[in-house]
């Protein structure tokens, strides 16, 4: 089943782009937000298009409206920031 929003069942899933490449993983969910932990290879130019360009920390917030669909296996963002 799809759907287009997280919960704290999805702890743990792969954050793939558009493409199905793998960009981080989802460490927490909190109050509705998924926080997603970058893989050490993520390009500079998709963290700065999705915002994340200048947080300090490994975590980064991941805003509901660049989800895709959330399936049993991953959450994909959508093409709009590529």
């Amino acid at each position: 089943m799809e759907r287009d929003h997280v919960t704290d069942d999805d702890e743990g899933k792969p954050v793939v782009d558009s493409h199905g490449e793998k960009i981080g993983m989802i460490t927490e969910v909190k109050s509705g937000t998924a926080y997603v932990n970058a893989d050490a290879g993520l390009a500079d130019t998709i963290r700065s298009k999705l915002g994340w360009a200048d947080a300090g920390e490994d975590d980064y917030p991941l805003e509901n409206d660049r989800i895709h669909t959330v399936t049993d296996n991953e959450v994909r963002l959508k093409d709009e920031f590529q």
